[in-house]
């Protein structure tokens, strides 16, 4: 068994295609399969069901994959140990961000991205999808709303991201200031898809405050994105909660319809990783970029005490 047998194999699982993987892994195809059939004549198990269309790993192929991710991130780390000893960034950091920050952020990474030194690689995932790419080693890191509390994640905070209500012209609340949470039906505020971290939040957050409210269907319309709520406040009645850095950028129309919130409340934002995981100049600089792309007044730490669990 060797490095370039559990790369091989990874190939495979990625693009379920031998000639595929061949080609990313620049190697011949007969090569290819060579080496994946003398690892698994030496491991006496069959890691792939050739017979299905595309390929398949077979229940003990897949184990053994998830194994072999783990092994080469592990190899890998040598030499990035050394890199960030140096001070060295190169190389590719794979980084998931969650959508309801992927919309602000993205735009800031991307414009940054050629002047990191590395290759930064940027997708738009769930939170779930996330932590699951980062167990797997798909993914080098994430951009999330925390805090986690998983055993196998470091959580580094990078900046504080204060919720706002969106209400409605029609409903009775738009006549004050700052919206309290005890006094609104929560039947009437309308929020994201289960998939969401940031509809957790936000049921944390109006539960917490209406103790008295039972844990019935909460809204009759669910959507997948922010400005799709915003518009269904504006054409019908009720409530929204949404991010400060989505509050910012409504136009001064829409700026009309926010109101503070009477508690306040917060979400941390951090980039996270493996517990093992090396590079941390690579990590830094990323930060650096983040920080630089919202406000000072959300890096305030003081905003931690108001920070809304998952």
């Amino acid at each position: 068994m060797n490095i370039q047998q559990l790369e091989y194999i990874i190939a495979v699982d990625n693009f379920r295609h031998f000639a595929r993987a061949a080609e990313v892994c620049c190697v011949t195809q007969p090569t290819l399969s060579m080496m994946i059939q003398k690892l698994e004549e030496e491991l006496d198990v069959r890691i792939f069901d050739r017979t299905k269309h595309p390929v398949e790993p077979t229940a003990i192929g897949k184990r053994i994959i998830d194994q072999a991710q783990i092994s080469l991130r592990h190899f890998n780390q040598i030499r990035e140990m050394v890199e960030n000893e140096q001070d060295v960034a190169k190389g590719t950091f794979n980084m998931g961000i969650i959508p309801t920050i992927a919309t602000y952020l993205v735009p800031a990474l991307l414009n940054k991205r050629h002047d990191v030194g590395f290759e930064l690689i940027l997708k738009e995932s769930t939170t779930n999808q996330l932590i699951a790419g980062i167990m797997n080693g798909t993914l080098d890191g994430g951009i999330l709303a925390g805090p986690l509390n998983h055993a196998a994640i470091t959580e580094y905070p990078v900046y504080y991201e204060k919720f706002y209500a969106y209400v409605s012209p029609h409903d009775e609340a738009y006549a004050n200031k700052a919206i309290d949470l005890d006094r609104v039906n929560i039947n009437d505020v309308w929020l994201l898809e289960n998939e969401h971290c940031l509809r957790g939040q936000i049921e944390r957050l109006c539960r917490s405050k209406r103790k008295s409210v039972k844990d019935s269907p909460a809204v009759k319309y669910e959507s997948g994105s922010i400005e799709t709520l915003i518009n269904v406040v504006d054409n019908n009645h009720g409530i929204t909660i949404i991010p400060e850095m989505h509050a910012m950028a409504l136009n001064e129309e829409k700026q009309e319809n926010l109101r503070m919130l009477k508690h306040t409340a917060v979400r941390e934002v951090c980039l996270i990783t493996g517990r093992d995981y090396v590079r941390k100049t690579m990590l830094n600089m990323i930060m650096e970029i983040v920080r630089n792309s919202v406000p000072k007044s959300m890096q305030d730490v003081s905003l931690k005490s108001y920070v809304v669990d998952l």
